[in-house]
């Protein structure tokens, strides 16, 4: 299975209406779930595509700290994937702790096989902490932000 063979299936996915999908092709094994990028953090599944992810140190803190405050809510990496706080090394991040965003705003850039994700607000909110460190390899449904509704 090649790059583009990949990236083919990723986005018949993407514009299908199937939930979750799981493919292995020799040692390379593709595991997709859709899901809403706000709400409670999914377990993380503990592998990547052909290789298991690291853990973070942070990132068992947060698994381990349980559910959200009450009226905080969690987004997760809808993919596995290089988790980027700003469009450049030296460009601002999208969004900082205390930061107010509108629906639609980009939160993050997610890198997959060299293609870059726009993870975007669902809903106006307030950046309440950010959970992922820039270069990050973060998992498929790994908490990157905390935040409350505005």
């Amino acid at each position: 299975m090649n790059e583009n063979h990949v990236i083919s299936i990723i986005e018949a996915f993407s514009g299908s209406n199937i939930a979750e999908i799981e493919l292995s092709e020799g040692n390379l094994r593709l595991h997709m779930r859709k899901e809403s990028a706000l709400g409670p953090s999914a377990p993380p599944i503990g592998e990547g595509v052909g290789r298991e992810a690291p853990r973070r140190p942070d990132a068992q803190a947060s698994e381990s700290a349980g559910s959200p405050a009450e009226g905080r809510e969690t987004v997760t990496s809808p993919l596995v994937g290089t988790f980027y706080a700003s469009p450049g090394p030296d460009a601002p991040p999208f969004a900082p702790p205390g930061a107010r965003v509108k629906a639609g705003d980009s939160l993050c850039i997610l890198e997959a096989m060299k293609m870059m994700n726009r993870l975007e607000a669902e809903h106006d909110c307030e950046i309440v902490s950010v959970l992922a460190s820039n270069g990050d390899l973060v998992e498929f449904g790994q908490a990157l932000f905390e935040i409350k509704r505005v």
